[in-house]
């Protein structure tokens, strides 16, 4: 399998993380995407089996693809015995909802940063990015009031929580997101020494 990611996408090191708790990540190639919303590079998007060239996107074995990263998550999931992603129920409805929580901040978080680093200065839109950054902190309050749901058992949910908050931290280190959430914190701090989140940690 190869899967076209970015060292720094929170998003890829979903998967990657998923891989690497599943026991995957020896049978993944990484092939590393150069793309950007503005300008993406012609050989990356020619590579790149998502027609929208975004990541991550795995090409399988058979040449077919998948993607985004819930696709692809619960792929290899699924391959390796299905246990991130429980069987329909309460448990499977509740991380579908954490992920779906956590993927939500991501893309506020992200949009930010667009802003910030893609659009000129005087085209900033301020009133944009404090709407952004509401929807980011009404998530992290949300995963604060429901640390004890990451803490039950290892989903989806659980990794996608994880790699939101490893992302402010690597790009929002301004935001302060530990201050009155002592419980995600701490939740933060221990899952952050798995192997899985260790051998993922992006870097610039």
């Amino acid at each position: 399998m190869k899967l076209h990611y970015s060292q720094t996408s929170p998003y890829a090191r979903k998967v990657l993380v998923v891989a690497h708790e599943r026991g995957l990540a020896e049978r993944i190639e990484l092939m590393t995407a150069l793309t950007s919303p503005l300008n993406p590079h012609a050989e990356a998007v020619r590579d790149n089996p998502n027609p929208l060239a975004k990541i991550p996107s795995l090409t399988l074995d058979d040449g077919s693809a998948l993607y985004d990263s819930r696709v692809i998550a619960e792929y290899l999931d699924q391959i390796a015995g299905a246990k991130l992603f429980p069987p329909p129920g309460p448990h499977r409805w509740t991380a579908l909802r954490q992920q779906a929580l956590a993927d939500g901040l991501l893309d506020a978080a992200i949009l930010i940063r667009y802003e910030r680093v893609l659009r000129p200065e005087d085209k900033r839109w301020s009133d944009w990015i404090d709407g952004q950054y509401g929807k980011i902190r009404r998530a992290l309050d949300a995963f604060e009031g429901d640390v004890a749901g990451l803490e039950k058992m290892l989903t989806i949910g659980t990794v996608s929580a994880a790699c939101a908050l490893g992302y402010l931290d690597f790009r929002f280190g301004d935001l302060n997101w530990r201050a009155s959430r002592t419980r995600l914190t701490s939740f933060y701090d221990k899952f952050s020494e798995r192997p899985s989140m260790m051998a993922t940690r992006p870097s610039d």
